[in-house]
């Protein structure tokens, strides 16, 4: 009897396990998972144990247990950890699993979260928050839900460095209310960089505090455009203008909000095209001088929004936009644009062809990398990196600067040693329809990318050698606001797409599983109901 009782209950056991293992829904999916029996239940009375280095984390995990349980949760420095309490630490963790790595242990008498860095400690709270009710993430306490997460032991680091997203703020504009709500959802996912795509032609939105008038018009235009019903958008001025503009304080404040949640602002400021905004403002930089007249209603086109190349002020300006952007933007890179330059007005500007001739450059598109290797010496002069779209190669690439590829060049630019991350538009572009079937979809620019294709997409480029894939640093999803002029028209275009590119930057290449995906996203979905996110219900309707 006992030889056949012991099987039968240790099948139970098994089946029980992997039952629970599968009810498991975190996206991005952790590299490691082991359940184990048991569970771990928040109490009135636990406790979150930090040491100093993960503090600031563990008051970020107090106030969102606080909103959704009314529990207290105080937050004490501990040397070890104590029965019934959650522990964040930074010491004796595994330094294999790098910088944003963590180790997560839950059993019935405690969670503890270790990780090298803080980084680690506050993506391994992600992941225990995504292990409880998705009524955590809930601004408001929520009443009859059991707070337990089932006992794990969980290994994790993500797969790429760069996990990121743009927000184009600049064809419609976002408030800073509106673009901490994003972060939010953000940080949820383990997403650590925001594109903040601040300047082009349809908008200035950065204050500029040497060049008051980028923000007094350029920040500025006389309709919504784009053919939209003037209710679509609230982002209006006292004297009925479209538009807006960033503080330096609100820009202060939103670095600070993405920081607390390890979230790397890169700012862009476009440069030489896609820059009638400015020169509506400053027209004096443009090729045809201060008599050069330039409108910010939708924006004139490529071939007025173009900087002078031949002109020493013009770069003058630049530099000194970009000495108040440093001060503001703590991160590594500046991006500069660089996409998409006409180069007619400079072919008929003579300042300009007095310029290729000055430094023997033999065509336009050489002008155009004279400009923007002469601005990456610039940024490298005061401690920052370069980067810029696809068409920054044209002509040659600067010394030190980093590839975005969103229409070619990163295989080439990987191989001369430059750092990429992969944005192909075909892959990565979430202003594209989510259906065939257009008349059911919000408008949106054209073409198609559905969930399930991006999350197909694989950023390592087929034919790069192995020697070279370490300069991929990543991928990011890219948000053009052209025909998405509010928040919840945004988020829908955003959600759920940006939860698989989140799992496809993060999570093991041979671990991707669609089918699992889609029974995860189904409680991740719940999640951002719970954080009044607008997504798209329907992943897999996408018409014919």
């Amino acid at each position: 009897m006992r030889s056949i009782l012991i099987p039968v209950l240790s099948l139970t056991c098994a089946l029980a396990l992997a039952a629970r293992a599968a009810e498991l829904a975190i996206i991005p999916k952790p590299t490691s998972t082991t359940v184990r029996t048991g569970a771990f239940a928040l109490l009135p009375e636990t406790q979150i144990l930090v040491d100093r280095k993960s503090k600031a984390t563990g008051e970020f995990l107090a106030e969102r247990l606080r909103a959704a349980t009314g529990f207290k949760f105080p937050v004490k420095l501990f040397a070890t950890s104590a029965p019934g309490a959650i522990w964040l630490t930074t010491k004796g963790s595994d330094p294999s699993l790098g910088t944003e790595g963590y180790e997560l242990t839950a059993d019935p008498d405690s969670v503890v979260i270790r990780a090298s860095e803080e980084a680690g400690v506050f993506y391994g709270v992600q992941t225990f928050l995504q292990m409880l009710p998705p009524e955590v993430f809930a601004a408001q306490a929520a009443s009859g839900v059991k707070w337990v997460v089932p006992s794990v032991e969980i290994k994790d680091w993500p797969r790429f460095q760069w996990r990121g997203m743009l927000l184009d703020v600049s064809r419609h504009f976002f408030t800073k209310q509106e673009v901490e709500q994003i972060l939010d959802a953000l940080a949820m996912h383990k997403i650590n960089v925001l594109h903040w795509h601040l300047v082009d032609d349809d908008g200035w939105r950065i204050e500029i505090k040497k060049y008051p008038l980028l923000t007094q018009v350029g920040a500025w235009r006389k309709t919504i455009g784009f053919d939209f019903d003037p209710k679509a958008s609230t982002a209006y001025g006292p004297d009925g203008r479209y538009g807006g503009y960033y503080t330096q304080a609100d820009i202060r404040e939103v670095v600070r909000y993405a920081a607390a949640r390890h979230i790397t602002i890169v700012p862009e400021i476009e440069m030489p095209g896609h820059s009638s905004a400015a020169l509506a403002s400053y027209p004096q930089f443009s090729c045809a001088g201060a008599s050069g007249r330039f409108s910010t209603d939708r924006g004139p086109g490529l071939t007025e929004g173009v900087y002078c190349a031949g002109n020493d002020e013009t770069f003058d300006f630049l530099q000194n936009v970009l000495k108040e952007v440093f001060t503001l933007f703590p991160g590594k890179y500046i991006h500069v644009g660089g996409d998409e330059v006409s180069t007619d007005n400079w072919a008929k500007c003579p300042k300009c062809q007095a310029r290729k001739k000055t430094e023997g450059l033999q065509n336009d598109r050489q002008l155009e990398s004279y400009f923007i290797q002469r601005m990456e010496t610039f940024i490298n002069a005061h401690g920052r990196s370069l980067i810029g779209w696809s068409e920054i190669r044209e002509g040659g690439l600067a010394k030190h600067a980093a590839l975005m590829d969103w229409i070619g060049g990163a295989t080439e630019g990987a191989r001369d040693g430059h750092d990429v991350v992969m944005t192909p538009e075909a892959d990565c572009y979430l202003d594209h329809y989510q259906s065939r079937d257009q008349a059911k979809e919000p408008r949106a620019i054209g073409g198609f990318l559905p969930l399930r294709a991006i999350y197909a997409f694989e950023p390592i480029p087929k034919n790069l050698e192995a020697v070279f894939q370490p300069h991929i640093l990543g991928a990011q999803g890219n948000l053009w606001t052209e025909f998405i002029p509010n928040l919840r028209h945004a988020e829908y275009m955003i959600f759920p797409r940006e939860s698989a590119l989140a799992e496809v930057t993060w999570s093991p290449k041979e671990a991707r599983n669609f089918d699992d995906f889609l029974r995860r996203l189904a409680a991740d979905n719940r999640r951002l109901d719970a954080m009044g996110v607008n997504y798209r219900h329907n992943p897999l309707d996408i018409g014919q």
